[in-house]
């Protein structure tokens, strides 16, 4: 029998803090993050079409090219919960596809993200639930373990605990501290509002471009020499 190390679950975000997050663009909450916090590699599998989502993570950490603690997770995941399984970054096999899936959409999952491979991808593009992960392959996992369900993971060049919020859209995913959460959505909504601004300056072809210039110094080809 193969070892599983089982934290206590995370806090629960402010389901409308939630609902705040998923109106703004992984860009945004990670400009508004001092450009940190994205899961870097892991992206929407290939063909998926989905709404922005956001919730609190679950993690899993999985020996490479295994999948049992993440069936486990599975089973243990609450309605709304975004797996976020730390494979090493692995892509020699697939950790989860559309069976386990369809069983995280079954169980009101919010999404799936896997920093390592998964497979079965027209299954997932067609399925409800948003499916991020660092690759595709059609070899499958193993299920001997060990691994560790709600413990600190790293995904993407990321460190992601159980209950920080979990953003995914069409860029990719984004990781909020727990503790930043309310401080990193303010901001983002008002990054959107001067974005949005800017959007009409655009349209009215009016967008002041000084800036551009005034941050570098322009020195013409040639005049290098004669200095």
């Amino acid at each position: 029998m193969s070892t599983c190390r089982l934290h206590p679950r995370g806090p629960s975000p402010d389901p409308a803090l939630l609902d705040r997050c998923r109106a703004l663009p992984t860009s945004t909450l990670s400009d508004s993050m001092e450009r940190t916090g994205g899961v870097c590699g892991v992206h929407p599998v290939p063909g998926g079409r989905w709404p922005r989502v956001a919730g609190p993570a679950l993690t899993v950490r999985t020996r490479p090219g295994d999948n049992l603690v993440v069936h486990r997770a599975l089973d243990l995941a609450q309605p709304g919960d975004v797996l976020v399984v730390d494979a090493g970054g692995a892509l020699d096999r697939a950790v989860l596809g559309e069976l386990m899936a369809r069983w995280a959409a079954a169980r009101g999952l919010a999404a799936l993200v896997v920093d390592g491979a998964v497979r079965d991808v027209e299954g997932l593009a067609a399925g409800a639930l948003p499916v991020f992960a660092r690759g595709v392959n059609h070899l499958g996992p193993y299920k001997v373990g060990p691994g560790e369900i709600g413990g600190p993971v790293q995904a993407g060049g990321t460190v992601v605990r159980a209950g920080d919020v979990v953003v995914g859209d069409a860029d990719g995913v984004v990781v909020v501290p727990r503790e930043r959460a309310a401080e990193v959505v303010a901001a983002g909504e008002g990054l959107a509002r001067a974005e949005e601004a800017v959007l009409a300056d655009i349209a009215a072809g009016v967008w002041d471009r000084s800036w551009v210039a005034a941050a570098l110094t322009e020195v013409p080809v040639g005049e290098e020499v004669r200095r």
